[in-house]
């Protein structure tokens, strides 16, 4: 008589739980994470535009970091404070930086940092 081995076909209780705990831990950091950077997409398209903006075009520093301060507003971004925002006249332009960092929890006492850095050159009349 032939004795048939059968393989184990599957995954054990104990790898499943495994591979549970890595998927929940990257959702939990997903959804700490994203949220920084969705806001900073909304930042980076702020200052793309900036530069095609006819307010922008020869107004001065002031009037400048003023509009950014409202356009951020307008699009919920309440994180970016008005420190991070620096604004410079060049010798035919105008060149604004928003530099800043967030930082937060990702789980327990496990933080994270994000340096984030935007440039516009603005055009002086």
């Amino acid at each position: 008589m032939i004795k048939i081995i059968k393989n184990q076909q599957g995954m054990t209780m104990i790898s499943m739980i495994v591979i549970l705990v890595f998927l929940l831990s990257q959702i939990v950091i997903a959804m700490n994470v994203v949220p920084v950077f969705l806001t900073d997409s909304s930042v980076a398209s702020i200052m793309e535009d900036l530069p095609n903006d006819s307010k922008a075009i020869g107004a001065s520093p002031k009037e400048i970091k003023r509009l950014i301060i409202n356009r951020l507003n307008i699009n919920s971004v309440y994180t970016i404070k008005e420190e991070y925002i620096k604004v410079k006249k060049g010798r035919n332009e105008v060149i604004a930086t928003i530099d800043y960092e967030p930082r937060g929890t990702l789980i327990g006492d496990l933080d994270y940092i994000v340096t984030f850095h935007h440039e516009a050159r603005i055009p002086g009349r």
